[in-house]
């Protein structure tokens, strides 16, 4: 394998959920090796990375209303 296909395999796949409202407003996510990577599709070079075991977590947390304020 060579350098270029080694790029291409590890250039993250970014998808937006089909709840979106439009573009600007939503949350973007990518799997790139083992890990989960977010962004913001107004700002796409600010990312966050985590493992899935946390976004789970995170995501149960939300659901459970444990940041609500």
């Amino acid at each position: 394998m060579n350098a270029l296909t080694m790029t291409a395999h590890r250039r993250p796949h970014w998808r937006k959920s089909s709840y979106s409202a439009g573009e600007g407003q939503c949350v973007e996510v990518a799997a790139v090796g083992g890990r989960v990577r977010l962004r913001e599709s107004d700002d796409p070079g600010t990312v966050l990375t985590t493992v899935p075991a946390v976004l789970a977590a995170f995501v149960s947390g939300a659901k459970a209303g444990a940041f609500d304020v």
